[in-house]
């Protein structure tokens, strides 16, 4: 549990976790970490990251898992000063993180959008949106669930991603 100067501890933090392409500047990652209210504690975001053809040709089938996961997940997970209860992604590819991390990560879709081809029976609905965590955290379901009802009571779950895209644009300009 982190604290700071003059500030109540903080007993719990989510983690949101996104990418944008950008055709003039490559692939940015972004890192939002909020408190149980919606406020943010901490942002991240990478340099933008252009995949040559070299590396696409080296990585093969391999670089999604990579360039997510590795490259730009990890890299902003590391940064992060606040361990998260846990890390959502509105990014498929961003799932590949959860083999660089401990912490329990899960695919945020709208809840009147297509299912996730990977969901597993641990997908569940709160808010306005499915939750379907990552295959090793399938067995954290419930426990997942139990943990994001304090975040819902104030933010809808892709409300976070929103912000993510709108500071890395805000960032572009300048």
């Amino acid at each position: 549990m982190e604290q700071t100067p003059g500030e109540q501890p903080i007993d719990l933090a989510f983690g949101f976790l996104t990418a944008v392409d950008s055709p003039s500047h490559g692939l940015f990652g972004g890192y939002l970490l909020v408190d149980p209210a919606g406020r943010p504690l901490e942002f991240h975001c990478t340099a933008p990251v252009k995949v040559s053809r070299a590396q696409q040709i080296l990585y093969g089938a391999t670089l999604q898992s990579h360039l997510h996961g590795r490259q730009i997940g990890a890299t902003l997970l590391a940064e992060g000063t606040v361990a998260p209860e846990l890390v959502l992604t509105d990014f498929e590819p961003m799932l590949h993180v959860r083999s660089h991390t401990s912490l329990p990560v899960a695919l945020v879709t709208r809840a009147d959008a297509a299912v996730a081809p990977n969901a597993e029976a641990s997908s569940f609905a709160i808010g306005s949106v499915s939750v379907s965590p990552h295959a090793q955290d399938a067995g954290l379901g419930e426990a997942l669930r139990q943990k994001l009802e304090s975040l819902v009571a104030s933010v809808d779950l892709a409300e976070p991603f929103e912000r993510i895209r709108a500071a890395i644009e805000e960032a572009q300009r300048h």
